[in-house]
């Protein structure tokens, strides 16, 4: 069964229930050499969105992951949800170390120019997200301190 690698809001086991409902976790592990980063603020109402990219030039760079075994009768819901039809994401295969060994997954990434702030908001959702999906602490915190937008369009004022 293909493995799916969750980075975002996916990293939410519940979330997960809704949106691919035959898709039991099946572990968790790491894009090492990839950073998670943001892109495609003109895209959005509400700043950018969440995307990993491989990152060569820093050797200790790190994406926490949750895998999912995605039967194929969840994948096209997911991948609807994902993109929506858009356009702007597009289905990457990566190599995930976990204790098990290194194992193939895919995973979403963005489709437009790295750059832009998400909103604070968002950016709740995914340490949030991590966080119950068991990333050690360091790594949300790393997640929650990361700059973004504390209003914009359709973001209310906190």
């Amino acid at each position: 069964m293909p493995l799916y690698a969750a980075y975002g809001s996916n990293l939410d086991p519940r979330r997960m229930v809704r949106r691919a409902p035959h898709s039991p976790i099946r572990g968790t592990g790491w894009l090492v050499g990839w950073r998670l980063t943001f892109g495609g603020e003109n895209l959005s109402w509400e700043g950018a969105f969440a995307t990993v990219v491989e990152a060569p030039e820093d050797p200790d760079a790190h994406v926490f992951v949750l895998l999912y075994d995605v039967p194929a009768e969840d994948e096209p819901g997911l991948d609807e949800w994902e993109d929506g039809g858009t356009g702007l994401f597009r289905k990457v295969r990566v190599r995930v170390h976990t204790l098990d060994g290194d194992v193939t997954a895919w995973l979403y990434v963005l489709d437009a120019y790295e750059g832009g702030l998400p909103s604070a908001r968002y950016i709740g959702m995914l340490a949030d997200a991590a966080e119950a999906a068991g990333a050690p602490g360091d790594y949300v915190d790393e997640l929650r301190a990361r700059p973004c937008l504390s209003t914009g369009p359709g973001v209310p004022d906190a």
